[in-house]
């Protein structure tokens, strides 16, 4: 639900970065609500989260903002058990398809939310709790007059890093090249946030993203992806 909080930035709370199609869930994405949102999901309550609660440990967080069918995701989880992972994803069918791949291996350190990743950035997390946010493949906005609907804005990157742990990851990455242009602007102008690879520098594709069935797709058709690293503070 839109926020109203006078202390958000204009910004943040009048615009989207995202459109909500839905489209039909599967019968069986359908019963991962039904059956596995009681273990995996997290419910928005407008309130500083507990997420050692959730896992049962304190362990580092990482935040993975619009994972999609959430295969980076399930990837990263099973293949990282030492730290925690917290989704944000606004589209049901991803979400359902994510639990059910879950469920499969009965993994124990994933939390789901499926709500708008400001506002859970906002009032759920609370200051210094992310070891590490991935923001993989966002919405371009390619036509010039929605480029103000981007995620990646100075707003919502210094709101990002209130919630960052000291030294804490900012991964981002992108398959469109005006779009890199425009995250490499705003980071590297963030003074909350310094480039990880070098001022200016994009990075090499980190061993921890993998490459998924949409980029594959994307790379065949001849699109360049851009990997970008940054450290707060």
């Amino acid at each position: 639900m839109p926020t109203t909080d006078p202390t958000i930035p204009e910004h943040l709370r009048r615009i989207r970065s995202f459109v909500l199609r839905e489209g039909r869930m599967t019968p069986a994405q359908q019963r991962a609500f039904d059956t596995l949102w009681s273990r995996y999901g997290i419910d928005y309550q407008g309130a500083p989260h507990d997420f050692a609660a959730n896992f049962g440990r304190a362990a580092p967080l990482v935040l993975e903002i619009g994972f999609g069918n959430g295969e980076a995701l399930a990837w990263a989880s099973e293949h990282d058990l030492a730290r925690d992972f917290l989704g944000v994803e606004v589209h049901g069918p991803g979400v359902g398809r994510l639990m059910n791949a879950l469920a499969a291996r009965d993994a124990g350190n994933v939390r789901l939310y499926k709500h708008d990743a400001v506002e859970v950035l906002q009032h759920e997390i609370a200051p210094g709790t992310l070891t590490e946010t991935r923001i993989w493949f966002p919405d371009p906005w390619h036509k010039k007059r929605h480029n103000k609907r981007r995620l990646i804005q100075p707003e919502f990157v210094a709101l990002l890093a209130s919630r960052m742990a000291p030294d804490g990851l900012l991964h981002l990455a992108t398959d469109w090249q005006a779009y890199a242009e425009h995250m490499l602007e705003v980071m590297e102008a963030a003074p909350a946030w310094r480039n990880a690879t070098g001022p200016g520098e994009y990075a090499e594709k980190p061993a921890w993203r993998i490459e998924t069935h949409f980029e594959r797709r994307g790379l065949k058709l001849g699109y360049g992806v851009w990997d970008l690293l940054y450290r707060k503070g």
